[in-house]
């Protein structure tokens, strides 16, 4: 095998785990809140060298605030809402035929 070969052959593998670890953290973000934990607390011991230590503490997942601007998405109150005033009754169809 070639060198070229096996530096194409690492560079789509590096672009495929990135694809993957992005989708896991958009479809599944408890799961990956998680993993992103528990990795945490195995990399950020004491005794540890201190750029592993560093590297836990990248790892910790943010925690929920409870603001508004963390996107936690728990209590339903950040999406759009409509006015209550803004109620419209609905319009029954009127089919009129063509001249």
């Amino acid at each position: 095998m070639s060198t070229g070969l096996l530096l194409q052959y690492v560079v789509i593998g590096v672009i495929v785990l990135a694809s993957v670890l992005l989708v896991v953290r958009k479809l599944a973000p408890q799961f990956s809140n998680r993993w992103l934990a528990a990795a945490s607390i195995r990399f950020n011991r004491p005794g540890r060298a201190a750029w592993v230590r560093a590297v836990g503490r990248h790892l910790q997942p943010k925690q929920a605030t409870g603001d508004c601007s963390d996107g936690c998405a728990t209590c339903g109150a950040c999406g759009p809402k409509r006015p209550a005033s803004a109620h419209v009754e609905p319009q029954p169809l009127e089919f009129r035929q063509r001249r």
